[in-house]
């Protein structure tokens, strides 16, 4: 029988097929297990159980990459260019400038992208199965479709199972599915169109068994499991160019056009006025030295680099540069919830005993906060608490952070729960009441139990308590209300039950998204007389203690993280695998929806088309029990709005929509391998608040980039207009090419780049975002550049011009015309401090760096000057003090006509 679709298991609904059809399509025998030469056969025909490796770029060619970014590709024609000229020293320094760029950016990349290779890690581990009849302890890579598997609590599953037994067992599947709490397993047929997250008859690769005992066949291993899928998901996700990337490419460009058509028009001019070919060549070319800004881009991965090292005190590990200023022009934040909005720790809120509400604060494990008020518990508030610590299989503790989690900024010690979250915030909440599970479970110890099951939905344990035997049973309100013929009052005294009363305290406690356990007791007998702890005894008539409400909380500071990105402009969307009455509910509390709101489920997305999708996208902001797929269609979708996306998660099932978002941002310390290694960004404390400082440090990243382009520019286009003019006027250039270089890079280095330094101003996060296809500099920036540039123009030429008509040297007159460029550079400086306000508005000594570069500038041109042997090199000549005060007259001139603009400009603006 050849039912076994080999080539694709994963297609089958194997959870809408009965588990003996499953052995037979396999076939399996649950008994026996496969033979020895039946598992070489299907390893040949499928290979290992493990994700086949994506393979990634080599440090060769990755280095290589970094000399092919546009604005690169410019400062590499300059040095051929120069070097054809027979310039070496100038060619050598542009080429030294571009390989300290190149290795700068190849150390920020330098951990490739390992995504496939996290997920491959995150199957591996031991199994054991049952072949030729006999078990057997295997490494997971060896499994084959049709092997049987046997689990129990704390396993993690190595395969997709279709389990065919079940006892008692529950998993985490929350890396998988986003699903907060554990789910139980059995062994039923499901609906077909049952989604991921509810199919209970199956095991997924990489989620971990926390209690019970079970068994599965392998139904699909490697490639074909779901995280297999998701593999594939994240390998076609192209490698997305950021919008600071696409706005400078074209910037580049258009930045060439310009550069080509002056030194175009150069070569024409000279030509028609009667000058050599070769001469005018020298010309053109010296132009291009000219407007090429050849320290832009060493500029942008310094003011990146900077940015990098400040989000990484804020919390936030940037993986590739680039993403520094992606932050800054985000428009939409989807978010998953569970580990990411929330605390991924389940935490009671709320309790319901003797006919009274009680509230509970603190979140988390950690056992911080109090029941009510804090008094002293008694009746029906106490028993419910105690009930919950011993009818209870989790374990609470406090253990070390341990070097990883402390690097990551993780506290020394924190509180972990073994075991159900559920049980395990039961212990936290008797913590916080001042009953501690050891010295409980010391006083009171269990002499029977009824197990937890799927079916029977509640579990039960009996202890000696007080000279009496009791027991406790705790489940489904569904389960335990009916069979309930009494229930406890506030002192503690059965009385009549009240039975609407409670189900409206359980329909309130679920309105706020908090998921209900019913506790329940057995009545009291005497211990010489024996309590038979049975399904049946349950039916003898319980008496109702209480119900208790939880729910995974937001973490404290999301709510005002949310908050500061709506001011921002910025849209928060959730996108998590979690039920839509708990997203809706905690999407409330955080703001990112509002009352009459709804969410949108992954059954309502599946039957959407693409048209449909695309408003649904923008118009909804909760989406609930989404699939791997669904999320990377809903980033896609935005996309495709114009939106630029920012993605976080946690989860194997969030690393696609990582990959395919503009930004896609991991949790540090709750994050699996596989969503750190496809996100751009990684949060070293999981807090969605570090978004918040990290989309501000984004901001002022692009600010800061901006400023120097505006900066830069007039240098680069003044020099031009300089060598365009000398042309026109049949005039000798007034600088040189060599010094048009000492210009361009001592300057850079030493002036602009001190704007990378520059503090983030205070209104970034009250401004919208920057839409993606708003250009780098807009039209009152390009108009400022020409201004400049025009006044570099007339200061230098006319200076140059003058001293010939004194009879000065050449040499000297271009000295002259040399440091009028760096000294209006020093002053224009201060005004791109802010492109908006004076520099006297933003602080004179809020940033020293520009300081310490003016003072160093000044000492470099000192030296160019009247030192002999730099004389020589570059051709200048020393200078007087008349000189000088005509030099620095000119820079105070044009430092006053640019803070006027702003002042005019500033004045029109609408208040």
């Amino acid at each position: 029988m050849k039912a076994m679709n080999e080539k694709s298991p994963q297609r089958v609904a194997w959870h809408f097929i009965a588990a003996e059809e499953a052995a037979t399509r396999l076939q399996a025998s649950y008994d026996q297990g496969l033979a020895s030469a039946e598992v070489l056969s299907r390893r040949a025909r499928h290979g290992e159980n493990r994700i086949t490796p994506k393979p990634g770029k080599g440090p060769l060619l990755r280095f290589a990459l970094q000399f092919v970014q546009p604005l690169v590709l410019v400062l590499l024609l300059a040095g051929v260019v120069t070097a054809f000229l027979g310039e070496w020293v100038d060619s050598g320094v542009i080429f030294g400038v571009t390989l300290i760029n190149a290795v700068i950016g190849f150390i920020q990349e330098g951990r490739a992208e390992d995504a496939l290779a996290a997920l491959a890690r995150s199957v591996s581990s031991e199994v054991t199965v049952l072949r030729d009849g006999s078990k057997q302890r295997l490494p997971s890579t060896e499994l084959v479709p049709g092997d049987i598997v046997l689990l129990a609590a704390g396993d993690k599953v190595p395969a997709d199972l279709r389990l065919f037994r079940a006892k008692d067992l529950q998993a985490i599947e929350s890396a998988l599915t986003g699903e907060s709490t554990a789910v139980a397993k059995h062994h039923d047929v499901l609906p077909e169109a049952t989604v991921l997250a509810d199919r209970g008859n199956m095991a997924y690769a990489g989620t971990v068994m926390i209690t019970g005992r079970g068994a599965g066949v392998v139904v699909a291993t490697g490639d074909h499991t779901e995280t297999g899928r998701i593999s594939q998901l994240i390998a076609e996700a192209p490698d997305l160019t950021t919008p600071l990337t696409r706005k400078m490419a074209v910037f580049s460009n258009w930045l060439l056009i310009a550069i080509g058509l002056l030194a175009i028009l150069t070569f024409a001019v000279g030509m028609w006025r009667g000058s050599s070919a070769f001469e005018m060549f020298m010309a053109a070319v010296a132009l291009a030295v000219g407007a090429i800004p050849e320290g832009l881009p060493a500029a942008m991965t310094i003011t990146l680099a900077i940015g990098v090292a400040r989000m990484a005190k804020r919390r936030a590990i940037i993986r590739k540069l680039p993403a520094v200023e992606t932050l800054g022009s985000t428009t939409i934040i989807c978010s998953d919830k569970t580990g990411t909005l929330t605390e991924n720790q389940m935490t009671v809120r709320g309790l319901y005993a003797g006919g009274m509400q009680t509230t509970v604060s603190g979140s988390g494990y950690a056992p911080e906060g109090q029941v009510g008020d804090g008094g002293e518990l008694a009746g029906a508030l106490r028993e419910c608490l105690l009930a919950g610590v011993l009818c209870n299989d989790a374990a609470l503790s406090k253990e070390d952070a341990g070097s990883e989690g402390k690097a990551l900024g993780e506290p020394g010690e924190r509180w972990t729960i073994v075991g159900d979250p559920t049980e395990g915030a039961l212990l936290v909440v008797a913590r916080k009441a001042g009953l501690d599970e050891t010295a409980l479970h010391k006083s009171f110890p269990r002499l029977d139990e009824i197990p937890f099951d799927s079916t029977r939905q509640y579990m039960a344990t009996a202890h000696e308590i007080e000279g009496q035997h009791l027991a406790y049973f705790k489940g489904a309100l569904e389960q335990l209300l009916p069979r309930s013929q009494q229930m406890l009052d506030a002192s503690g005294q059965p009385v009549a039950l009240r039975h609407e009363e409670i189900e409206n305290a359980a329909r309130a406690m679920a309105r706020e998204g908090l998921r209900v356990l019913a506790v329940a007791r057995l009545a009291n007998t005497p211990t010489d007389g024996a309590l038979a702890l049975d399904e049946q005894s349950a039916d003898a008539g319980l008496v109702f203690v209480g119900l208790i409400g939880m729910i995974d909380p937001p973490r404290p500071k999301a709510i005002a993280a949310v908050d500061t990105c709506h001011a921002a402009g910025i849209t928060v969307k959730m996108i998590t695998g979690d039920h839509a009455v708990t997203a809706l509910s905690i999407a409330r509390q955080l703001d990112i929806a509002k009352e009459g709101e709804t969410a949108l489920t992954g059954v309502e997305l599946a039957a959407l088309d693409d048209q449909a999708l695309l408003r649904v996208a923008q118009e909804v902001n909760v989406f609930a029990r989404v699939e791997p797929e669904q999320k990377l269609r809903l980033v896609r979708a935005l996309q495709a709005n114009g939106e630029v996306v920012a993605m976080t998660g946690d989860g194997v099932n969030d690393a696609p929509a990582l990959k395919q978002a503009d930004i896609g941002i991991a949790m540090g310390l709750a994050g699996t391998e596989v969503a750190k290694d496809a996100a751009d960004m990684v949060l070293t404390d999981d807090d969605f608040a570090a978004i918040e400082a990290a989309v501000e440090e984004g901001r002022g990243v692009y600010d800061n980039l901006v400023k120097f382009i505006t900066w830069t520019l007039p240098t680069n286009f003044g020099e031009g207009l300089v060598i365009l003019a000398a042309v026109l006027a049949g005039a000798t250039l007034p600088i040189t090419p060599l010094q048009i270089l000492w210009i361009n890079m001592t300057t850079a280095v030493f002036l602009g780049l001190m704007l990378a330094f520059e503090p983030i101003e205070e209104n970034v996060m009250q401004r919208r975002p920057r839409r993606p296809g708003t250009p780098i500099l807009d039209a009152k920036l390009v108009w400022r550049i020409v201004l400049v540039s025009l006044l570099l123009l007339a200061g230098s030429f006319g200076l140059f011009l003058r001293e010939l008509s004194l009879g000065n040297p050449l040499a000297e007159a271009r000295t002259v015309a040399l440091n009028v460029f760096v000294v209006v550079e020093a002053m224009y400086l201060f005004n791109c401090r802010s492109l908006t306000r004076s520099a006297l508005h933003v602080g004179l000594f809020s940033n020293p760096a520009v300081w310490y570069g003016v003072l160093t500038m000044a000492v470099l041109q000192a030296l160019l000057t009247y030192l002999p042997l730099l004389n020589r090199l570059f051709a200048t000549a020393p200078i007087g003090l008349r000189q000088w005060l005509e030099i620095v007259a000119v820079g105070l001139f044009a430092y006053l006509v640019v803070g006027v603009e702003k002042r005019l400009r500033e004045s029109r603006q609408p208040r």
